[in-house]
Protein backbone atom coordinates (compact mmCIF):
# COMPACT_ATOMS: atom_id res chain seq x y z
CA UNK A 1 0.00 0.00 0.00
CA UNK A 2 3.02 2.18 0.78
CA UNK A 3 4.45 1.57 -2.56
CA UNK A 4 1.42 2.59 -4.10
CA UNK A 5 0.61 5.79 -2.64
CA UNK A 6 4.08 6.57 -3.48
CA UNK A 7 3.03 5.92 -7.05
CA UNK A 8 -0.22 7.95 -6.99
CA UNK A 9 1.75 10.81 -5.96
CA UNK A 10 4.43 10.67 -8.31
CA UNK A 11 1.74 10.60 -11.21
CA UNK A 12 0.14 13.60 -9.92
CA UNK A 13 3.90 15.23 -9.39
CA UNK A 14 4.68 14.37 -13.22
CA UNK A 15 0.97 15.20 -14.30
CA UNK A 16 1.49 18.80 -12.58
CA UNK A 17 5.09 19.29 -14.17
CA UNK A 18 3.60 18.71 -17.92
CA UNK A 19 5.34 16.61 -19.84
CA UNK A 20 6.90 18.28 -22.87
CA UNK A 21 5.84 17.41 -26.58
CA UNK A 22 8.22 14.80 -28.54
CA UNK A 23 6.13 14.34 -31.59
CA UNK A 24 6.99 13.16 -35.14
CA UNK A 25 7.71 15.40 -38.37
CA UNK A 26 4.19 16.13 -37.99
CA UNK A 27 4.53 18.26 -35.48
CA UNK A 28 7.56 19.90 -36.96
CA UNK A 29 6.08 23.01 -38.82
CA UNK A 30 9.93 24.46 -39.80
CA UNK A 31 12.56 21.91 -41.18
CA UNK A 32 15.97 23.39 -42.16
CA UNK A 33 18.11 19.98 -42.02
CA UNK A 34 17.46 17.83 -45.59
CA UNK A 35 18.57 14.16 -45.39
CA UNK A 36 18.24 12.64 -48.74
CA UNK A 37 19.11 9.42 -49.78
CA UNK A 38 19.44 6.05 -52.42
CA UNK A 39 19.53 2.44 -51.33
CA UNK A 40 19.67 -0.68 -52.89
CA UNK A 41 17.60 -2.98 -50.98
CA UNK A 42 15.65 -1.60 -48.64
CA UNK A 43 12.35 -0.85 -50.67
CA UNK A 44 9.57 -0.87 -48.85
CA UNK A 45 11.01 -0.43 -45.61
CA UNK A 46 10.67 2.40 -43.19
CA UNK A 47 13.49 4.19 -42.55
CA UNK A 48 13.61 7.03 -39.27
CA UNK A 49 15.32 10.05 -38.06
CA UNK A 50 15.78 10.35 -34.91
CA UNK A 51 17.76 11.86 -31.84
CA UNK A 52 18.05 12.42 -28.17
CA UNK A 53 15.51 14.77 -25.95
CA UNK A 54 18.46 15.52 -23.62
CA UNK A 55 21.70 13.71 -22.72
CA UNK A 56 20.72 12.78 -19.18
CA UNK A 57 17.61 10.80 -19.97
CA UNK A 58 18.60 9.89 -23.60
CA UNK A 59 15.04 9.89 -24.62
CA UNK A 60 14.86 8.81 -28.13
CA UNK A 61 12.62 10.99 -30.58
CA UNK A 62 11.19 10.64 -33.60
CA UNK A 63 12.40 13.62 -35.76
CA UNK A 64 11.29 12.16 -39.53
CA UNK A 65 10.32 8.76 -41.07
CA UNK A 66 9.82 8.24 -44.39
CA UNK A 67 9.35 4.48 -46.58
CA UNK A 68 11.33 3.76 -48.82
CA UNK A 69 9.70 3.78 -52.31
CA UNK A 70 10.54 1.38 -55.21
CA UNK A 71 13.20 3.03 -56.57
CA UNK A 72 15.29 2.84 -53.25
CA UNK A 73 14.57 6.77 -52.94
CA UNK A 74 13.88 8.58 -49.86
CA UNK A 75 13.55 11.88 -47.87
CA UNK A 76 14.10 13.17 -43.95
CA UNK A 77 13.81 16.33 -42.45
CA UNK A 78 14.40 18.43 -39.43
CA UNK A 79 15.01 21.22 -37.70
CA UNK A 80 18.19 22.22 -35.64
CA UNK A 81 19.77 25.69 -34.34
CA UNK A 82 22.64 24.11 -33.35
CA UNK A 83 24.89 20.89 -34.59
CA UNK A 84 22.98 17.97 -33.07
CA UNK A 85 23.97 14.20 -33.13
CA UNK A 86 20.77 11.96 -35.40
CA UNK A 87 20.71 8.70 -36.07
CA UNK A 88 19.06 6.89 -38.86
CA UNK A 89 17.63 3.56 -38.32
CA UNK A 90 15.67 0.54 -40.57
CA UNK A 91 14.77 -1.87 -38.25
CA UNK A 92 17.30 -3.35 -35.61
CA UNK A 93 20.39 -1.32 -37.36
CA UNK A 94 21.43 2.68 -37.22
CA UNK A 95 24.51 4.99 -37.94
CA UNK A 96 24.19 8.06 -35.88
CA UNK A 97 25.98 11.38 -37.06
CA UNK A 98 25.98 15.25 -36.69
CA UNK A 99 23.78 17.65 -38.75
CA UNK A 100 24.47 21.09 -39.31
CA UNK A 101 21.60 23.87 -39.38
CA UNK A 102 20.78 24.57 -42.66
CA UNK A 103 22.86 22.15 -44.44
CA UNK A 104 21.67 19.45 -46.72
CA UNK A 105 23.05 15.73 -46.71
CA UNK A 106 23.24 13.22 -49.74
CA UNK A 107 23.39 9.74 -48.38
CA UNK A 108 23.86 5.98 -50.09
CA UNK A 109 22.74 2.83 -48.78
CA UNK A 110 24.54 0.03 -50.28
CA UNK A 111 23.10 -4.16 -50.20
CA UNK A 112 22.70 -5.19 -46.75
CA UNK A 113 21.81 -7.97 -45.16
CA UNK A 114 18.77 -7.34 -43.17
CA UNK A 115 18.24 -10.81 -41.75
CA UNK A 116 21.46 -10.60 -39.38
CA UNK A 117 19.23 -10.46 -36.34
CA UNK A 118 18.09 -13.65 -37.06
CA UNK A 119 21.63 -15.35 -36.46
CA UNK A 120 23.27 -13.13 -33.35
CA UNK A 121 21.41 -10.54 -30.97
CA UNK A 122 22.12 -7.06 -32.65
CA UNK A 123 20.84 -5.87 -29.04
CA UNK A 124 24.51 -7.07 -27.72
CA UNK A 125 26.60 -7.11 -30.60
CA UNK A 126 25.23 -4.14 -32.89
CA UNK A 127 25.53 -3.76 -36.21
CA UNK A 128 25.91 -0.30 -38.30
CA UNK A 129 24.04 0.85 -40.96
CA UNK A 130 26.54 1.06 -43.47
CA UNK A 131 25.17 4.62 -44.48
CA UNK A 132 27.71 6.66 -46.60
CA UNK A 133 27.93 10.07 -47.40
CA UNK A 134 28.12 11.72 -51.11
CA UNK A 135 29.40 15.14 -52.05
CA UNK A 136 30.59 16.18 -48.58
CA UNK A 137 33.09 19.20 -48.73
CA UNK A 138 36.63 19.00 -47.24
CA UNK A 139 35.55 20.67 -43.75
CA UNK A 140 32.09 19.20 -43.01
CA UNK A 141 31.68 18.45 -39.26
CA UNK A 142 31.45 14.84 -39.31
CA UNK A 143 34.30 14.69 -41.58
CA UNK A 144 36.76 16.77 -39.06
CA UNK A 145 35.53 14.77 -36.50
CA UNK A 146 36.46 11.57 -37.79
CA UNK A 147 39.94 12.72 -38.77
CA UNK A 148 40.58 14.34 -35.07
CA UNK A 149 39.12 11.11 -33.41
CA UNK A 150 41.19 8.92 -35.95
CA UNK A 151 44.41 10.63 -34.63
CA UNK A 152 43.66 10.45 -30.91
CA UNK A 153 42.74 6.92 -31.43
CA UNK A 154 45.89 6.05 -33.02
CA UNK A 155 47.90 7.94 -30.35
CA UNK A 156 46.06 6.09 -27.89
CA UNK A 157 46.91 2.46 -29.41
CA UNK A 158 50.78 3.04 -29.83
CA UNK A 159 51.37 4.90 -26.52
CA UNK A 160 48.17 2.77 -24.48
CA UNK A 161 51.04 1.58 -21.26
CA UNK A 162 51.74 5.15 -20.33
CA UNK A 163 47.82 5.41 -20.43
CA UNK A 164 46.74 2.24 -18.59
CA UNK A 165 45.30 2.89 -15.31
CA UNK A 166 46.44 -0.12 -14.15
CA UNK A 167 49.72 0.90 -14.19
CA UNK A 168 50.83 4.15 -13.16
CA UNK A 169 49.52 6.53 -16.19
CA UNK A 170 52.39 9.24 -17.13
CA UNK A 171 51.18 12.47 -17.68
CA UNK A 172 53.43 13.91 -20.16
CA UNK A 173 52.22 11.87 -22.64
CA UNK A 174 49.01 13.65 -23.22
CA UNK A 175 50.92 16.38 -23.38
CA UNK A 176 52.55 14.98 -26.49
CA UNK A 177 48.80 14.03 -27.47
CA UNK A 178 48.23 17.74 -27.80
CA UNK A 179 51.53 18.57 -29.87
CA UNK A 180 50.34 15.42 -32.03
CA UNK A 181 47.58 17.40 -32.91
CA UNK A 182 48.48 20.65 -32.45
CA UNK A 183 51.00 19.77 -35.78
CA UNK A 184 48.30 18.09 -37.57
CA UNK A 185 46.26 21.14 -37.16
CA UNK A 186 43.96 20.35 -34.53
CA UNK A 187 44.40 23.29 -31.65
CA UNK A 188 41.01 24.30 -30.15
CA UNK A 189 40.14 27.61 -28.50
CA UNK A 190 40.20 27.96 -25.36
CA UNK A 191 36.99 27.25 -22.71
CA UNK A 192 34.70 30.21 -23.61
CA UNK A 193 36.72 32.34 -25.71
CA UNK A 194 35.56 34.56 -28.10
CA UNK A 195 35.13 32.86 -31.63
CA UNK A 196 34.87 29.11 -29.91
CA UNK A 197 33.27 26.74 -32.53
CA UNK A 198 31.37 23.19 -31.90
CA UNK A 199 34.45 21.97 -33.07
CA UNK A 200 36.40 23.63 -30.65
CA UNK A 201 34.37 22.28 -28.10
CA UNK A 202 34.02 18.84 -29.38
CA UNK A 203 37.73 18.74 -29.09
CA UNK A 204 38.15 20.18 -25.52
CA UNK A 205 35.21 18.07 -24.17
CA UNK A 206 36.94 14.41 -25.44
CA UNK A 207 40.26 15.61 -24.49
CA UNK A 208 39.15 16.55 -21.27
CA UNK A 209 37.38 12.60 -21.17
CA UNK A 210 40.75 11.37 -21.86
CA UNK A 211 42.21 13.32 -19.07
CA UNK A 212 39.72 12.08 -16.47
CA UNK A 213 39.98 8.32 -17.78
CA UNK A 214 43.65 8.08 -18.12
CA UNK A 215 43.69 10.17 -14.61
CA UNK A 216 46.24 12.62 -16.33
CA UNK A 217 44.32 15.18 -14.75
CA UNK A 218 41.71 15.49 -11.06
CA UNK A 219 38.05 15.49 -11.45
CA UNK A 220 38.58 18.39 -9.06
CA UNK A 221 40.89 20.11 -11.50
CA UNK A 222 38.69 19.39 -15.06
CA UNK A 223 35.35 20.53 -13.02
CA UNK A 224 36.98 23.53 -12.01
CA UNK A 225 38.54 24.62 -15.88
CA UNK A 226 34.92 22.91 -17.71
CA UNK A 227 32.69 22.96 -15.75
CA UNK A 228 32.70 26.07 -12.13
CA UNK A 229 31.98 29.88 -13.43
CA UNK A 230 30.97 28.49 -16.95
CA UNK A 231 27.49 28.60 -18.52
CA UNK A 232 25.72 25.12 -18.33
CA UNK A 233 25.80 24.43 -22.57
CA UNK A 234 22.53 21.80 -22.05
CA UNK A 235 22.02 21.36 -25.70
CA UNK A 236 25.95 20.74 -26.39
CA UNK A 237 26.04 17.09 -26.17
CA UNK A 238 29.28 16.43 -25.81
CA UNK A 239 29.34 19.01 -23.28
CA UNK A 240 27.08 16.99 -21.35
CA UNK A 241 28.70 13.75 -21.70
CA UNK A 242 31.85 15.30 -19.90
CA UNK A 243 29.44 16.59 -17.22
CA UNK A 244 28.07 13.46 -16.81
CA UNK A 245 31.38 11.89 -16.53
CA UNK A 246 33.06 13.78 -14.37
CA UNK A 247 29.88 13.65 -11.80
CA UNK A 248 29.62 9.82 -12.69
CA UNK A 249 29.31 8.02 -9.45
CA UNK A 250 30.12 10.73 -6.88
CA UNK A 251 27.01 11.41 -4.90
CA UNK A 252 25.24 7.92 -5.03
CA UNK A 253 27.07 5.71 -3.44
CA UNK A 254 27.85 8.39 -1.02
CA UNK A 255 30.81 11.02 -0.68
CA UNK A 256 33.63 11.47 2.29
CA UNK A 257 31.13 14.58 4.33
CA UNK A 258 27.83 12.47 3.64
CA UNK A 259 27.93 8.38 3.95
CA UNK A 260 25.61 6.27 1.67
CA UNK A 261 23.11 5.61 4.44
CA UNK A 262 22.03 9.24 5.12
CA UNK A 263 21.33 9.47 1.40
CA UNK A 264 19.39 6.54 1.26
CA UNK A 265 17.62 7.71 4.53
CA UNK A 266 16.30 10.74 2.83
CA UNK A 267 15.28 9.67 -0.50
CA UNK A 268 13.31 7.16 1.56
CA UNK A 269 12.19 10.17 3.61
CA UNK A 270 11.45 12.02 0.04
CA UNK A 271 13.14 14.95 1.76
CA UNK A 272 14.49 16.86 -1.24
CA UNK A 273 16.11 19.66 0.64
CA UNK A 274 17.84 18.07 3.17
CA UNK A 275 19.33 15.87 0.25
CA UNK A 276 20.35 18.84 -1.29
CA UNK A 277 21.75 20.51 1.26
CA UNK A 278 24.00 17.80 2.24
CA UNK A 279 25.12 17.25 -1.25
CA UNK A 280 26.19 21.04 -1.17
CA UNK A 281 29.21 20.29 1.10
CA UNK A 282 31.34 18.92 -2.07
CA UNK A 283 33.07 22.05 -2.75
CA UNK A 284 32.74 21.00 -6.63
CA UNK A 285 28.84 21.17 -5.93
CA UNK A 286 28.45 24.68 -4.36
CA UNK A 287 27.25 26.11 -7.36
CA UNK A 288 23.38 25.73 -7.06
CA UNK A 289 22.74 24.84 -10.73
CA UNK A 290 25.56 22.43 -10.87
CA UNK A 291 24.34 21.05 -7.86
CA UNK A 292 20.82 20.16 -9.06
CA UNK A 293 22.12 18.63 -12.56
CA UNK A 294 24.45 16.55 -10.49
CA UNK A 295 21.16 15.50 -7.99
CA UNK A 296 19.60 14.73 -11.05
CA UNK A 297 22.41 11.86 -12.54
CA UNK A 298 22.96 10.64 -8.97
CA UNK A 299 19.15 9.95 -8.78
CA UNK A 300 19.19 8.19 -12.29
CA UNK A 301 21.52 6.30 -11.12
CA UNK A 302 20.34 5.59 -7.48
CA UNK A 303 17.40 4.04 -9.42
CA UNK A 304 18.91 0.86 -10.63
CA UNK A 305 20.84 0.80 -7.11
CA UNK A 306 19.95 -2.12 -5.31
CA UNK A 307 20.37 0.17 -1.39
CA UNK A 308 17.71 2.45 -3.16
CA UNK A 309 13.79 1.40 -3.62
CA UNK A 310 13.14 2.32 -6.83
CA UNK A 311 9.53 3.83 -6.37
CA UNK A 312 11.16 6.18 -3.76
CA UNK A 313 14.00 7.47 -6.12
CA UNK A 314 11.14 7.97 -8.74
CA UNK A 315 9.38 10.35 -6.26
CA UNK A 316 12.44 12.26 -5.69
CA UNK A 317 12.93 13.15 -9.00
CA UNK A 318 8.77 13.85 -9.38
CA UNK A 319 9.65 16.24 -6.54
CA UNK A 320 12.50 18.07 -8.83
CA UNK A 321 10.14 18.39 -12.09
CA UNK A 322 7.97 20.54 -9.91
CA UNK A 323 10.29 22.36 -7.18
CA UNK A 324 13.39 23.23 -9.16
CA UNK A 325 14.09 26.67 -10.22
CA UNK A 326 15.52 26.16 -13.33
CA UNK A 327 13.56 25.37 -16.22
CA UNK A 328 15.78 22.80 -17.85
CA UNK A 329 15.90 20.92 -14.78
CA UNK A 330 12.19 21.04 -14.42
CA UNK A 331 11.95 19.40 -18.17
CA UNK A 332 15.02 17.09 -17.64
CA UNK A 333 13.84 15.42 -14.60
CA UNK A 334 9.86 15.46 -16.15
CA UNK A 335 10.93 13.36 -19.18
CA UNK A 336 13.36 10.80 -16.62
CA UNK A 337 10.62 10.35 -14.60
CA UNK A 338 8.02 9.36 -17.54
CA UNK A 339 11.14 7.44 -19.12
CA UNK A 340 11.63 5.21 -15.80
CA UNK A 341 8.17 5.16 -14.72
CA UNK A 342 7.58 3.41 -17.98
CA UNK A 343 8.81 -0.13 -16.99
CA UNK A 344 7.60 0.48 -13.77
CA UNK A 345 4.88 -2.06 -12.14
CA UNK A 346 1.68 -0.87 -12.34
CA UNK A 347 2.57 1.21 -15.86
CA UNK A 348 0.26 0.68 -18.48
CA UNK A 349 1.09 -0.59 -22.00
CA UNK A 350 0.61 0.54 -25.37
CA UNK A 351 -1.80 -0.94 -27.25
CA UNK A 352 -1.46 -3.77 -29.79
CA UNK A 353 -2.71 -4.31 -32.82
CA UNK A 354 -0.99 -7.20 -34.58
CA UNK A 355 -1.88 -9.93 -37.32
CA UNK A 356 -2.83 -13.55 -35.72
CA UNK A 357 -2.19 -17.06 -38.22
CA UNK A 358 -4.83 -15.93 -40.46
CA UNK A 359 -4.17 -12.56 -41.09
CA UNK A 360 -6.96 -11.22 -39.10
CA UNK A 361 -6.08 -8.01 -37.28
CA UNK A 362 -6.29 -8.41 -33.46
CA UNK A 363 -5.82 -5.81 -30.67
CA UNK A 364 -4.82 -7.29 -27.62
CA UNK A 365 -7.17 -4.58 -25.54
CA UNK A 366 -10.22 -7.33 -26.51
CA UNK A 367 -8.41 -9.02 -23.94
CA UNK A 368 -8.92 -6.99 -21.27
CA UNK A 369 -10.39 -8.52 -17.76
CA UNK A 370 -7.81 -11.30 -18.38
CA UNK A 371 -3.90 -11.92 -17.28
CA UNK A 372 -2.59 -11.95 -20.54
CA UNK A 373 0.84 -13.96 -20.52
CA UNK A 374 2.48 -12.17 -23.75
CA UNK A 375 5.45 -14.35 -24.84
CA UNK A 376 7.86 -12.94 -27.23
CA UNK A 377 9.61 -15.75 -29.13
CA UNK A 378 11.51 -17.19 -32.19
CA UNK A 379 9.72 -20.69 -33.85
CA UNK A 380 13.36 -22.05 -34.55
CA UNK A 381 15.29 -21.13 -31.32
CA UNK A 382 15.90 -24.27 -29.11
CA UNK A 383 15.43 -21.86 -26.00
CA UNK A 384 12.33 -20.54 -27.18
CA UNK A 385 11.30 -24.31 -28.01
CA UNK A 386 11.92 -25.23 -24.50
CA UNK A 387 9.63 -22.59 -22.71
CA UNK A 388 6.97 -22.99 -25.12
CA UNK A 389 6.76 -26.75 -24.32
CA UNK A 390 6.52 -25.81 -20.47
CA UNK A 391 3.50 -23.22 -21.70
CA UNK A 392 2.18 -26.37 -23.27
CA UNK A 393 2.15 -28.50 -20.67
CA UNK A 394 0.49 -26.42 -17.81
CA UNK A 395 -2.46 -24.26 -20.53
CA UNK A 396 -5.20 -27.00 -20.66
CA UNK A 397 -4.97 -27.18 -16.62
CA UNK A 398 -4.67 -23.11 -16.02
CA UNK A 399 -7.39 -22.09 -18.61
CA UNK A 400 -9.48 -25.15 -16.99
CA UNK A 401 -9.70 -23.63 -13.52
CA UNK A 402 -8.81 -19.70 -14.60
CA UNK A 403 -11.01 -18.58 -17.12
CA UNK A 404 -9.39 -14.97 -16.91
CA UNK A 405 -5.79 -16.04 -18.64
CA UNK A 406 -4.87 -16.08 -21.64
CA UNK A 407 -1.37 -17.22 -23.35
CA UNK A 408 -0.48 -14.74 -25.90
CA UNK A 409 2.76 -15.96 -28.36
CA UNK A 410 4.38 -13.10 -30.74
CA UNK A 411 6.46 -14.61 -33.32
CA UNK A 412 9.56 -12.34 -34.09
CA UNK A 413 10.51 -14.11 -36.89
CA UNK A 414 10.98 -11.84 -39.62
CA UNK A 415 8.73 -13.96 -42.01
CA UNK A 416 5.47 -14.48 -41.34
CA UNK A 417 5.14 -17.56 -43.54
CA UNK A 418 7.93 -18.92 -40.47
CA UNK A 419 5.33 -18.58 -38.29
CA UNK A 420 2.43 -19.99 -40.47
CA UNK A 421 4.31 -22.92 -41.42
CA UNK A 422 5.63 -24.17 -38.06
CA UNK A 423 1.85 -23.75 -36.67
CA UNK A 424 0.03 -25.45 -39.57
CA UNK A 425 2.98 -27.98 -40.85
CA UNK A 426 4.54 -29.37 -37.59
CA UNK A 427 3.44 -31.76 -35.00
CA UNK A 428 5.42 -29.37 -32.15
CA UNK A 429 3.64 -26.18 -33.40
CA UNK A 430 -0.07 -27.94 -33.32
CA UNK A 431 0.69 -28.78 -29.58
CA UNK A 432 1.01 -25.31 -28.98
CA UNK A 433 -1.95 -23.89 -30.08
CA UNK A 434 -3.52 -20.46 -28.85
CA UNK A 435 -3.71 -17.42 -29.79
CA UNK A 436 -0.35 -16.75 -31.71
CA UNK A 437 0.24 -13.02 -33.77
CA UNK A 438 2.97 -11.67 -35.77
CA UNK A 439 4.76 -8.70 -35.00
CA UNK A 440 4.53 -7.56 -38.70
CA UNK A 441 7.98 -5.64 -38.69
CA UNK A 442 6.89 -3.22 -35.40
CA UNK A 443 10.63 -3.13 -34.06
CA UNK A 444 9.45 0.00 -31.51
CA UNK A 445 6.58 -2.48 -29.83
CA UNK A 446 10.13 -4.45 -29.27
CA UNK A 447 11.54 -1.80 -27.91
CA UNK A 448 8.67 -0.49 -25.77
CA UNK A 449 8.06 -4.05 -24.84
CA UNK A 450 11.95 -4.47 -23.25
CA UNK A 451 12.50 -7.37 -25.89
CA UNK A 452 16.44 -7.53 -26.12
CA UNK A 453 16.53 -11.44 -26.52
CA UNK A 454 14.61 -14.25 -27.43
CA UNK A 455 12.04 -15.79 -25.54
CA UNK A 456 11.00 -12.38 -23.37
CA UNK A 457 7.41 -12.53 -21.41
CA UNK A 458 5.21 -9.82 -19.96
CA UNK A 459 2.86 -10.46 -17.73
CA UNK A 460 0.09 -7.80 -18.35
CA UNK A 461 -2.79 -7.65 -15.69
CA UNK A 462 -6.65 -7.53 -16.23
CA UNK A 463 -6.30 -3.75 -16.76
CA UNK A 464 -4.12 -3.97 -19.43
CA UNK A 465 -1.18 -2.42 -17.11
CA UNK A 466 2.80 -4.34 -16.07
CA UNK A 467 2.45 -6.45 -13.54
CA UNK A 468 6.21 -7.45 -13.39
CA UNK A 469 9.27 -4.99 -13.95
CA UNK A 470 10.40 -8.25 -14.97
CA UNK A 471 8.51 -11.20 -15.70
CA UNK A 472 9.75 -14.32 -14.99
CA UNK A 473 9.86 -16.98 -17.70
CA UNK A 474 7.41 -20.57 -17.00
CA UNK A 475 10.60 -22.62 -16.57
CA UNK A 476 11.08 -20.26 -13.02
CA UNK A 477 7.55 -21.89 -11.68
CA UNK A 478 5.46 -18.62 -12.48
CA UNK A 479 2.27 -20.60 -14.04
CA UNK A 480 2.22 -23.14 -11.09
CA UNK A 481 1.25 -20.14 -8.35
CA UNK A 482 0.79 -17.34 -10.72
CA UNK A 483 -1.03 -13.75 -9.63
CA UNK A 484 -4.18 -15.30 -10.69
CA UNK A 485 -4.52 -17.27 -7.78
CA UNK A 486 -6.63 -16.17 -5.24
CA UNK A 487 -4.46 -17.06 -2.20
CA UNK A 488 -1.36 -14.54 -1.86
CA UNK A 489 2.10 -16.33 -2.68
CA UNK A 490 2.89 -16.38 0.56
CA UNK A 491 0.18 -18.14 1.60
CA UNK A 492 0.41 -20.98 -1.53
CA UNK A 493 4.38 -21.11 -0.34
CA UNK A 494 5.32 -19.53 -3.74
CA UNK A 495 8.72 -16.97 -3.77
CA UNK A 496 9.88 -15.91 -6.47
CA UNK A 497 12.32 -12.81 -5.21
CA UNK A 498 13.69 -12.07 -8.07
CA UNK A 499 10.69 -10.64 -10.21
CA UNK A 500 10.91 -7.49 -8.43
CA UNK A 501 13.25 -5.71 -6.86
Amino acid sequence: KRMARRWLRLAAVVAAAGLPGLGAAAAQAVTNVAIVGESENAAGKTIGLYGYTDMLSQQEVLLDEAVVDAEGRFTLRCYANYPRLVFVEVENYSQSFYVEPGRDYRVYLPVFDWSIDERRNVFLAPEPLPLRFLDLPADELNLRIAAFEAVVDSFLLANRVYFDPKFKPQKRYFDSLLVCLSKRGFKAAEPGADGETFFDRYMTCTLAGIQLATRAASRARLVGRYINSKPVRYYDEQYMRLFFDLYAGSISRGTRRVPLQRLVAWVHSGDLAAYMDSVGLDPLLRNEQVRELAVLQALKESYFDREYEPAEVLHMIGQMAVQSKFAEHRELASRLASLLAAREQGSPMPPVELPDVDRRRVNLDSLRGNWVYLSFVRVGDPNCLAELETMAHFRDSIYARHKDVRFVSISCDREFQKMYLFLTNSKRGRRYGRLWLHFDGNYRLLERYGVVSYPTFVLLDPEGRLHYTVTPPPASGILLRGPWEKESPAESGFTAPFINR
